[in-house]
Parts: structure tokens; C-alpha cells; sequence
């Protein structure tokens, strides 16, 4: 009050930004990839991602979510999800992975004859059956999409090299 009094202005508190270097961590491609996936995830157009918005996603996509499952979605980011903080989610997940030659190499040791591939049938069951097992659906997961040739041998260096960098269109 008593610098209003004075004629002086107080200075407004501001909120304090977290630099970030989110952008940094993608290439231009891969950003723009998030990019058109966050538009499509922002059902409403507003800029930003809501729980209506991750519902209607997933009711697209033939999905009933609860409400617990998307509340708990959200509330995985400390605040509302613009663009930059849809990007920060993904940069800490990914980050939150083992380095590529880590992966190749877990894979590597059931590769009996060292040439990157593991028979498909053979890698389901070491899944379901070895360590921290997965379920049939996880397994099934894992493999929609994966590198199997026509023999049914899982190319693991191929695989890595998309957990960890995605896929490259080639036109």
C-alpha cells in the first residue's frame, strides 16, 4: 500500500517458467509427427489436451476408458498439456528407456548364431515364460508392427533402432 500511495507501481510476482530444452531432444521430423499427433489427440481444437479429449481418442479407436484410467492419464503431467508439455511427457518417457546397445544386447543373448534375428515363436515364449513375464495380449503388442520376416525370425537390431528412433517413411 504504501508504495500506491507514493505513486510508485508495485510490480507484478510472475509466474516462474522452467526453461526447457524439450525441442532439443527430437529432430524437426519427429517434432512434427508429435505435432499431428497432439491435433489429433485435441479432439476440441483448444490447444490443449483434456481428459473429453483423450476419451473421445480412445472412442474412435474403439476404446471405452473409465474415468479413473483417463484422470490417471492426465494427471501423469504437473500441469494442463499444451503442445510443449505433450512433448516433455513423451521426452521423459522415452528417456525413461535403456540405451539402444542395452536393448540390442538383452535380445543378443538369445541369438544362439549372432546374426540379429530371433524366431518369433521362440521370443514369444522366453516373454511369457522368463523374468517379468508378459501377458499374450503385451506379447502380441509388442509384435503388431515389428520387423518378422517371411521366416518368422524378429529382426531385434531393426526393432531397437524403431523403440528408440521410430520409424523412417521412406518414399
Amino acid at each position: 500500500m504504501a508504495a500506491r500511495r507514493a505513486g510508485r507501481k508495485v510490480p507484478k510476482k510472475r509466474a516462474v517458467r522452467a526453461t526447457s530444452n524439450v525441442f532439443a531432444m527430437f529432430d524437426q521430423t519427429q517434432i512434427q509427427e508429435f505435432k499431428e499427433a497432439f491435433n489429433m489427440i485435441d479432439q476440441n481444437h483448444d490447444g490443449f489436451v483434456d481428459k473429453e479429449d483423450l476419451h473421445d481418442m480412445l472412442a474412435s479407436l474403439g476404446k471405452d476408458p473409465t474415468d479413473k484410467y483417463l484422470e490417471d492419464m492426465i494427471n501423469e503431467s504437473p500441469g494442463p498439456i499444451n503442445f510443449t508439455m505433450f512433448l516433455t511427457l513423451f521426452g521423459e518417457k522415452l528417456n525413461g528407456t535403456d540405451p539402444e546397445d542395452v536393448i540390442r544386447n538383452a535380445f543378443a543373448l538369445f541369438d544362439d548364431d549372432g546374426k540379429g534375428r530371433i524366431h518369433e515363436e521362440h521370443l514369444r515364449e522366453l516373454l511369457m515364460t522368463m523374468g517379468d513375464r508378459m501377458t499374450e495380449d503385451e506379447v502380441n503388442d509388442m509384435f503388431h508392427g515389428a520387423p518378422i520376416d517371411s521366416s518368422g525370425n524378429f529382426d531385434y537390431i531393426a526393432f531397437t533402432r524403431i523403440l528408440k528412433h521410430g520409424t523412417k517413411d521412406e518414399n
